[in-house]
């Protein structure tokens, strides 16, 4: 009996002594990170999306998509060749200098178009939205 409690206390003297001391909360860095990282991009893309839904006409604006904001260049997906054609124009046509004056705050230096469909339609013309797939 006596041996078999030296036993017990020899081990969980092993135990113990082998515990890592706890490592620092998560939540504070997560916090930290959401702050730098994606508050900071939430804010300015969102400046740009109003101006964008604000200036560019309805018709044209349920065409298109925001796909991207990097380094002040803002990529913005069209779904049809026609309607890439049409935006292009009314960005020449004065647009592109008044949503780089509305979103200068933003630091938005230029727009870039590019074809591509962001979306699935299926055989009643409903627009499903499509991810990419990881």
């Amino acid at each position: 009996m006596k041996r078999d409690l030296a036993e017990i206390r020899q081990l969980h003297r092993h135990k113990a002594g082998g515990l890592q001391p706890l490592a620092a909360a998560l939540g504070p860095e997560l916090v930290n990170f959401f702050k730098q990282s994606i508050d900071k991009r939430h804010t300015k893309l969102s400046k740009i999306a109003e101006a964008w839904t604000n200036l560019v006409p309805a018709l044209l604006c349920e065409h298109c998509a925001l796909e991207s904001y990097t380094r002040g260049t803002l990529t913005v997906m069209v779904d049809t060749s026609s309607h890439l054609y049409e935006i292009k124009q009314v960005l020449l046509a004065g647009l592109e200098k008044q949503l780089l004056f509305a979103c200068k705050g933003a630091g938005l230096r230029k727009i870039t178009l590019r074809p591509g469909r962001w979306y699935d339609q299926n055989s009643d013309n409903h627009r499903h939205p499509r991810f990419n797939k990881v």
